[in-house]
């Protein structure tokens, strides 16, 4: 048994996939419809029960989801938009591509996630909307950076793209304000690809419903159950966002068993701290008490004087280990290090930066699977 689970290759990360999932893709594609259609309508309406929001627009992925809010709030040059830099690039070059400015903000050395403090001295009377992330399946105090906001023309927008079933004091994040969410292959939900705007704002969702699908008031699917004439107009021009069914179909069957996904890796990630809590050299992120977790992501921070987390990396690959980087400072990438410079208030950002590594974390995996990486691990940043 012992051989066989040191022979076992063990990937960053796999989604899970049952035969519920396979056959409800399969009786779309046997339906006859397979684009925008009664799927997609009905993930839309049961993923926004799900969260508390009172509107959700199913898109092609969480980056289409982000560009179509800051679309629909008109961000454009002049603006500044502040955000980590220490998350992944999608929305930085978004911001960049609507003309407006990155603010990177620090994070906090723990946990990963900004907070009303490090945003706060960085608001300026440019200051358009502002992004804070959950990370990793944690939850990050939103209400808290909100209330800076007071009455500025500033919009919060939740990147909750980590945070399928997180919880903030016991409420769903992704409720309250203007949030992403992405069904990405490595999400806990996942529609191979996708994303969710969730909204209160009617007016910005009923733009973002014309704006996904290249700005026209209608899709095909109205058109056919509702008797639209065929020769759409366009309203303003617009994008080719728009959520398939047969990405919906798996969504939905996903959103059935989220809860059972997230338990496996919440018992997983708690194996995980008790056996990390004994290697010296690795470093687990902590958990902020006001976080139902959804454990996307199990992070630790390489600290082992002798190793740098490259040759750990390497060391685990070569057992047959996967590890991943979530993520390398935004700013430090060359295109933003060009344009605007190194940043000297990132110091938790860039330290972070230089020693996070993910661990494989998904639902299939066994705790033998978690012991065994953590052998692995030990042997790795020995002295």
């Amino acid at each position: 048994m012992a051989n066989q689970i040191m022979q076992r290759q063990l990937p960053l990360c796999r989604p899970s996939i049952t035969q519920l999932e396979t056959r409800a893709v399969l009786e779309v594609m046997q339906s006859g419809w397979l684009t925008t259609g009664a799927k997609a309508l009905e993930f839309e309406e049961r993923f926004r029960a799900f969260v508390g929001s009172d509107f959700a627009v199913a898109v092609t992925s969480g980056t289409a989801a982000m560009h179509v809010v800051f679309h629909g709030l008109n961000i454009g040059p002049g603006d500044e938009v502040i955000t980590p830099s220490l998350t992944w690039v999608s929305t930085i070059n978004l911001i960049e591509l609507m003309g407006a400015k990155p603010v990177f903000v620090d994070v906090d050395r723990h946990n990963l996630m900004t907070s009303a403090e490090h945003i706060e001295k960085l608001i300026t009377r440019r200051t358009k909307a502002i992004v804070p992330v959950h990370f990793a399946g944690a939850a990050c105090d939103v209400d808290s950076i909100n209330s800076l906001i007071g009455e500025r023309q500033i919009t919060l927008i939740e990147d909750t793209a980590h945070a399928v079933g997180t919880k903030f004091n016991e409420k769903q994040v992704g409720s309250k304000y203007n949030s992403v969410f992405s069904f990405h292959a490595i999400k806990n939900l996942t529609t191979g690809e996708g994303g969710m705007v969730c909204s209160n704002d009617q007016e910005l969702v009923e733009r973002i419903r014309r704006v996904k699908f290249h700005g026209l008031a209608v899709d095909a699917f109205d058109r056919v159950t509702q008797g639209r004439r065929p020769q759409a107009m366009v309203v303003e021009p617009g994008f080719k966002y728009n959520m398939t069914d047969m990405c919906a179909a798996l969504g939905l069957v996903q959103l059935d068993r989220i809860f059972e996904i997230n338990q496996k890796r919440c018992a997983l990630a708690q194996h995980y701290q008790l056996r990390i809590a004994g290697i010296k050299g690795v470093d687990p992120l902590s958990v902020p008490d006001t976080t139902t977790h959804a454990w996307h992501l199990f992070i630790v921070r390489v600290t082992a004087e002798k190793h740098t987390r490259e040759e750990v990396m390497s060391f685990l690959s070569a057992r047959g280990i996967g590890s991943g980087i979530h993520f390398l400072p935004a700013h430090q990438h060359p295109y933003y290090l060009n344009k605007y410079g190194p940043h000297k208030h990132l110091k938790n950002s860039e330290w972070n930066g230089s020693r996070i590594m993910s661990l494989p974390l998904y639902p299939d995996m066994e705790m033998a699977d978690v012991d065994h990486i953590c052998d692995v691990l030990e042997e790795a940043v020995k002295p």
